[in-house]
């Protein structure tokens, strides 16, 4: 098991999306992030059925730095309850790991 994470970040421009990427970047936070999108994503509002399109941002760094990447989200995102998961890596490819690791405050 690493200690890895692919942090997920639904968001509602791609420059937010960018924002978000090149800070954790620039921070160390993430060592690498990926743009998708848009996507449609349908959800439950305040008791109501909504529909937005959105781009997935996701962030590739050390599991120790997840509340640190939530901090940054949540301070810039302009949602309410911005969507933040993480899903571990259990297996990640050891130069895939070292570069993370050189690239992050790991």
């Amino acid at each position: 098991m690493t200690e890895i994470q692919m942090i997920r970040v639904c968001c509602p421009s791609q420059s937010l999306a960018s924002e978000i990427a090149d800070r954790a970047v620039e921070a160390r936070l993430a060592a690498c992030a990926n743009i998708e999108g848009p996507v449609m994503s349908t959800y439950r509002w305040r008791g109501v059925i909504e529909q937005a399109w959105e781009f997935l941002l996701w962030l590739k760094a050390p599991s120790k730095n997840f509340t640190a990447i939530e901090a940054l989200v949540t301070e810039i995102h302009p949602y309410d309850v911005p969507s933040i998961l993480a899903l571990d890596c259990p297996q990640v490819s050891l130069p895939y790991a070292l570069w993370l690791k050189e690239n992050t405050d790991s």
